[in-house]
């Protein structure tokens, strides 16, 4: 099956990762590979926040944030 390639930010790591995921890879598929739990992260992809079931592109771009609570 085909691979795709994903260009990630993390920025709790302040680290840019390349990955190559199956095709059709969701953004939770991602998340599991880099074993970030999907909870504590908002993504977002050309700077517009994408769901956990959004799909993957070849070459995407995507920046995985840490969500930061108060209280």
């Amino acid at each position: 099956m085909a691979k795709i390639h994903v260009n990630a930010f993390i920025g709790r790591e302040n680290k840019n990762a390349k990955l190559k995921l199956e095709n059709n890879s969701q953004v939770i598929d991602l998340l599991k590979k880099l074993k970030i739990n999907p909870v504590t992260v908002i993504v977002s992809r050309n700077n517009e926040l994408i769901l956990e079931d959004e799909r993957l592109k070849d070459n995407d771009e995507i920046k995985i944030l840490s969500v930061i609570s108060g209280g």
